[in-house]
């Protein structure tokens, strides 16, 4: 069987470096905090060349960054419509407005121009996701928040090591986020996250704000919540970061695998990668015209697949009341993406020839 995410054979290659590291810190008696944390956290930093703080989940990086960054109820913030809950879901529970941005057809990243046509009055930052793992035009989203006086919160949850015009990840908004949940390019073995940020008293903030609204044992500086990425996940991510650079480049040959075996069929489009950027392809994702007959041949010759995302945010139940007051509820690239896209298992150690032998015979 052909796993989407083959985490047990990356396991099987690291396995001696994880073990030790494993048994390390359980033997140690240190499972929240200490060496581990510490020793991964300067490891981030000096990947994105900015302040890491890690803590419990990527959900939780985005809600600490806004939190930090100020958000608060009634404020707007524009979020890119076809993308995973998370960014607009952690505006809507500190009692701001998501505003939902159309994409790009091609590149399937917010689009800016959308985004300046939903900056009002209430508007106080974008959050801007690197969707399928390469980064969003942050060159035309930085002119217009520095226009309209706006931040950036950028939501690198699938694109940690996706780097833009040389530059890493990570280090384009005025916060950014990343994502360790197992499936990801820099996975642990548990929910984790981090908080990335060039601003030494905005990561002061976050980090305080992780640990109950203290940076000191029962002093309690401003309400805060309890997040912390533990030492076991921590070791864990060492050790996968250290290869990840040649993950990388492993999933961008399979990519361009797969790209050469669609190039001559109609009707199937890979999401296009922008000049500039290179991808992590957390997923590998095609746009399909008949998704339908597509979906059931996958299924005839055993391949996993996943419809990354079935709705637009607009779309949503949860956001009808934000939907109706704003534009953007009309049918756009967005619905055309969650009718279309369909990704196909990508990881550094996929199967990609039994794949394509599989997809010949179907296809």
């Amino acid at each position: 069987m052909i796993p989407f995410v083959n985490i047990q054979a990356q396991r099987e290659a690291y396995r001696e470096e994880l073990e030790k590291a494993e048994k390390a810190v359980l033997e140690s008696g240190i499972y929240i905090g200490g060496p581990e944390i510490a020793g991964l956290e300067a490891e981030l930093s000096a990947y994105t060349g900015t302040n890491a703080v890690t803590c419990a989940s990527g959900t939780d990086a985005l809600t600490i960054a806004l939190t930090a960054l100020g958000v608060q109820p009634g404020d707007e913030v524009v979020v890119p419509d076809f993308t995973f809950i998370a960014p607009a879901e952690c505006v809507a529970r500190l009692g701001a407005t998501p505003v939902f941005a159309d994409i790009d057809p091609r590149t399937l990243q917010i689009s800016p121009e959308s985004v300046e046509s939903l900056v009002g009055p209430l508007t106080r930052g974008i959050i801007a996701v690197n969707l399928f793992g390469q980064c969003a035009p942050y060159t035309e989203l930085r002119k217009i928040a520095q226009h309209h006086g706006l931040w950036i919160l950028e939501d690198s949850a699938q694109a940690f090591g996706a780097t833009q015009c040389g530059k890493q990840a990570c280090t384009f908004g005025d916060m950014a986020i990343t994502s360790f949940y197992p499936s990801k390019p820099l996975g642990c073995y548990g929910d984790g996250g981090a908080i990335f940020t060039a601003n030494k008293e905005l990561a002061q903030k976050a980090r305080m704000l992780a640990n109950h609204g203290s940076e000191e044992r029962y002093l309690h500086k401003v309400v805060g919540t309890n997040s912390r990425l533990d030492a076991l996940q921590a070791a864990v991510l060492r050790v996968k970061l250290a290869h990840l650079d040649a993950e990388l480049e492993s999933r961008r040959k399979i990519a361009k695998r797969y790209n050469a075996f669609f190039a001559d069929i109609e009707g199937l489009t890979p999401q296009q990668i922008a000049e500039g950027n290179t991808s992590t392809y957390a997923q590998y994702t095609l746009l399909v015209d008949n998704r339908k007959d597509f979906v059931a041949a996958l299924d005839q010759a055993g391949i996993p697949h996943c419809i990354h995302y079935p709705m637009p945010l607009h779309r949503q139940p949860c956001f009808a009341e934000a939907t109706s007051q704003h534009t953007g509820a009309q049918e756009n690239a967005a619905d055309m993406a969650s009718q279309k896209a369909v990704s196909l298992p990508m990881c550094a150690f996929t199967q990609i020839e039994d794949i394509i032998g599989k997809l010949q015979k179907v296809l």
